[in-house]
């Protein structure tokens, strides 16, 4: 059974052009309301001017957001797979993303997989997650690093590690990443970690704010903001790299509330800090009115452009919204690496072109782990010019496309069939091209941060549809997630 999974707007623009939106300057001349045919003669230096003149109003943010999501159409157009392992590519760099859906608080703004943490349920799982690892290191796999996501990976600080050691003997990976909570930030937890090999912890403190803490419903169970401050400073030094995640644009955030975030972010002794927009779909978006609210766009760009004033010079770039301290890295593996593998259930997988997906339920992933299959039941493979500009989205959030690097996976047909959009973002100042690439400018972290939004909200959107297919099922009401105690459904 297909499943196709359009972006977020996709309908719409549909009805409003037949084809797609072009890139180049006259189109985007005559939607600001001015014929290029009427401009002085001479370069285009007037033309230029003019929209480098408006590149902060909304126009240009929704047209280029409308493009994207048109170029984009057929990312997640998803058909059924066997399940057995894909085949392992020959060359490049690969990644290992591990999925472990567990949580002990369901926060209502989040759009990932996760379920409610019961103990048992947990370490069954963590025994079919450690097989499947197994399967892919069988197969011929090799990986770099790996990236323990969730959900809170730390539920179960003791499977995590057994799972963490064989990651480390099967594939000898140089990083190990792995997410937690402020609750979590205790020695017996971390000592254990770091002597594991854990290289980055991230923590999900979202806010230092308590009002917007207790909209979120994670006050109570993860501290006040001085508790999870004092948490920080104890951590700091353990590991290589301490992230603190924070999300932005959050319904009742103020300006002021979003700087003294800031300010505490650049006093702590974290080197690394990701910024997230507030990421929806639509069953989030309908729990959210209820209990905290709905974003506004239209304040993105003042809060977005905020946060890169504020940071520095303590914090430079290193993606669209990771910040690193004296510039020391970051690990965008979806950015960095030729290719991934997501293991685990509700996990994404991309290798050689193609696009893959978990299942969504933990006991249909217990089940056909047992049968000696992956997790994976649906598999899109890219179009040659969706292969292209999905290597343009994930390089360009990683803030550089290198012109070597282009030339080894696509050949000099990429800059044939991605010239318009080259040479758009070059035109209004996104990019600056030099002799090795291009390089992401600040008005184009931008621009990317809303089109990484996009296509992460469309991933939402996925998850949601399979989800709800599991809902049906069970005969669930409209709960975001599968409660960890019902029988599983289907495997989508």
């Amino acid at each position: 059974m297909a499943c196709s999974i359009p972006h977020p707007g996709a309908g719409s623009i549909r009805k409003r052009a037949r084809t797609a939106p072009a890139f180049g300057k006259d189109k985007i001349c005559a939607e600001i309301g001015k014929d290029p045919r009427a401009a002085p003669a001479g370069n285009g230096s007037n033309d230029r001017r003019l929209l480098l003149g408006m590149f902060n109003l909304p126009f240009i943010d929704s047209f280029l957001l409308r493009a994207f999501r048109y170029r984009t159409r057929g990312f997640l157009r998803m058909e059924e797979a066997p399940g057995t392992v894909p085949p392992a590519p020959r060359e490049g760099q690969g990644y290992l993303y591990l999925h472990v859906p567990f949580c002990e608080v369901l926060c209502p703004f989040c759009s990932f997989h996760r379920v409610q943490h019961h103990h048992g349920q947990a370490q069954r799982y963590f025994r079919s997650l450690r097989e499947e690892i197994r399967l892919y290191h069988r197969a011929g796999y090799r990986f770099s690093g790996a990236y323990f996501g969730g959900g809170t990976p730390t539920t179960e600080p003791g499977e995590l590690v057994e799972t963490i050691a064989l990651v480390r003997e099967l594939f000898g990976v140089r990083e190990v990443s792995v997410e937690t909570n402020p609750k979590d930030l205790r020695p017996e937890i971390l000592v254990p970690l770091r002597a594991a090999g854990v290289t980055r912890l991230s923590v999900g403190v979202q806010s230092f704010d308590d009002q917007l803490l207790k909209e979120m419903d994670r006050f109570k169970k993860y501290g006040s903001s001085e508790e999870i401050q004092a948490h920080l400073r104890a951590a700091a030094g353990m590991f290589p790299t301490l992230n603190i995640d924070l999300i932005f644009n959050q319904p009742h955030q103020s300006l002021a509330s979003l700087e003294r975030d800031l300010d505490i972010i650049r006093s702590l002794g974290a080197n690394q800090v990701s910024f997230y927009p507030l990421m929806t779909s639509p069953t989030v978006a309908r729990r959210m009115a209820g209990a905290m609210g709905l974003p506004d766009p239209r304040r993105l760009r003042e809060f977005f452009t905020t946060i890169g004033a504020r940071l520095q010079p303590d914090f430079t770039p290193t993606s669209a919204w990771c910040f690193t301290r004296n510039g020391q890295g970051s690990d965008e593996y979806i950015a960095d690496a030729d290719y991934y593998v997501g293991a685990g259930s509700g996990a994404f997988s991309f290798i050689d072109g193609a696009l893959y997906t978990t299942t969504f339920s933990l006991e249909t992933y217990a089940q056909r782990i047992a049968q000696g299959l992956t997790g994976i039941t649906t598999r899109h493979r890219l179009s040659s010019g969706d292969l292209m500009r999905y290597s343009l989205l994930m390089r360009m959030f990683g803030l550089r496309l290198d012109r070597a690097w282009v030339l080894r996976r696509h050949g000099p047909r990429f800059f044939r069939r991605l010239w318009g959009e080259l040479r758009t973002m070059e035109w209004l100042g996104a990019a600056r091209r030099d002799p090795g690439g291009w390089q992401l400018t600040e008005r184009g972290r931008y621009w990317l941060m809303l089109m990484m939004s996009a296509f992460f909200e469309s991933v939402n959107d996925y998850r949601d549809a399979m989800r709800a297919h599991i809902r049906e099922e069970q005969g669930e009401s409209d709960t975001l997630c599968v409660p960890a105690s019902s029988p599983a459904g289907v495997s989508k």
